[in-house]
């Protein structure tokens, strides 16, 4: 879980001083409680960390995190009812350090009533140059089984393989710039088994009908990004980050996210961001089809589709610091809240009463809530 008060701590220690070394994550116990509402569909569950060291050298992690999904999106909405499900995802991590190199591994399980995934993670990041620049990579292996509700027989899988790169450099007392890279191939079922789409139907009511989206069975992915953060003299920081994303289906997209942070005191912690997200859709992406097999591959989920976000948000954090001999070192509340607004520009709102093809293109706007609670010990 991010935590406003270690990343702003984090920030003004590296830019203050001229020296930064690998280190094992503190003792911790986290809470937390997210909430989503967009869409018709709402998501909300809690989230468990707990992080422990042995010794000097090994620090062990483990996170529950449950989401309750309830509702039905325009998607779903279209040609079927709204439902209720669950997904319990648990992580068992383990980070080890040796001198200026630190390994982080993970396992991952995710499980809902018609999905299973699993992941595994390894990383190393190292220090060089007097501790001025550290690098790091990362590959990640995932595996998923798709089903579907209401058809025992139906069975999918998918494999993932994730690959990263990251440099960060402190250039000046007062400023911290990242690089990061990264490629993902996936292989096996790759769409969603309740996404259908649309096409010309002379003989339905309102002259058109659905039909099961075919995607291609391979996918290749790249996505690069430049960050910055930049201490201010007044125990305050900003920051920027822009990435830019392709794949082999031809969807292309960047995003740009500005943020400050403020402290008040000694205790109070604000931080305020904006974020922009800008996608082209995929190649065999359209609203509506003239036949039901007209090309090899065809696609509707409105994710594939072109289309915008923009997204403001606020985040407040409180810390109490206790004394040097009690068991508890320090604690912290955050609270985080975004506001999202989608615009699709070639998705459209078929539940509308309009004439094939002129519906209204969609949009909607949604609220995401998280408060957290921490503990070090």
């Amino acid at each position: 879980m991010a935590n406003c008060r270690l990343f702003i701590t984090g920030v003004l220690l590296l830019l203050s001083t001229s020296s930064w070394a690998a280190v094992l994550p503190e003792d911790r116990s986290d809470v937390m409680y997210h909430y989503y509402s967009g869409d018709g569909v709402t998501i909300d569950g809690p989230s468990i960390l707990l992080r422990k060291k042995i010794g000097n050298r090994v620090s062990l992690s483990a996170n529950y995190y449950l989401d309750t999904v309830s509702g039905a999106s325009i998607d779903v909405r279209a040609t079927a009812s709204p439902y209720v499900e669950e997904r319990e995802e648990t992580t068992l991590g383990a980070d080890f350090l040796h001198n200026k190199t630190l390994v982080s591994m993970s396992y991952t399980n995710s499980s809902e009533n018609d999905f299973e995934a699993s992941s595994a993670y390894i990383g190393i990041s190292q220090d060089f140059f007097g501790d001025l620049t550290n690098i790091s990579l990362s590959y990640a292996k995932g595996w998923d089984e798709v089903g579907r509700r209401g058809d025992e027989n139906f069975l999918e899988e998918a494999d993932r393989n994730k690959y990263g790169i990251g440099i960060t450099q402190i250039v000046t007392k007062s400023m911290i710039v990242g690089f990061s890279a990264e490629h993902i191939s996936d292989e096996g079922y790759l769409n969603n088994p309740y996404r259908s789409v649309r096409f010309l139907d002379d003989s339905a009511a309102r002259g058109f009908s659905f039909a099961t989206e075919i995607y291609p069975e391979t996918r290749s992915s790249n996505a690069v990004s430049l960050n910055a953060n930049y201490y201010l003299p007044y125990r305050a920081a900003i920051y920027a980050d822009v990435r830019w994303y392709n794949d082999t289906w031809g969807i292309t997209a960047s995003n740009g996210k500005l943020g400050y942070i403020h402290t008040i005191g000694d205790d109070w912690i604000i931080d305020v961001y904006a974020r922009y997200y800008s996608q082209e859709s995929a190649d065999f992406y359209q609203d509506l089809f003239g036949r039901p097999n007209e090309f090899n591959f065809m696609a509707r989920d409105k994710e594939m589709s072109t289309y915008s976000n923009f997204t403001a948000g606020i985040s407040v954090a409180y810390e109490w610091q206790f004394s040097a001999s009690a068991m508890i070192k320090k604690s912290s509340i955050q609270f985080e809240y975004d506001y999202m607004q989608f615009d699709y520009d070639n998705f459209r709102d078929v539940t509308a009463d309009a004439p094939v093809g002129e519906e209204p293109l969609f949009g909607f706007s949604a609220n995401v809530i998280k408060v957290y609670a921490s503990i070090w010990y």
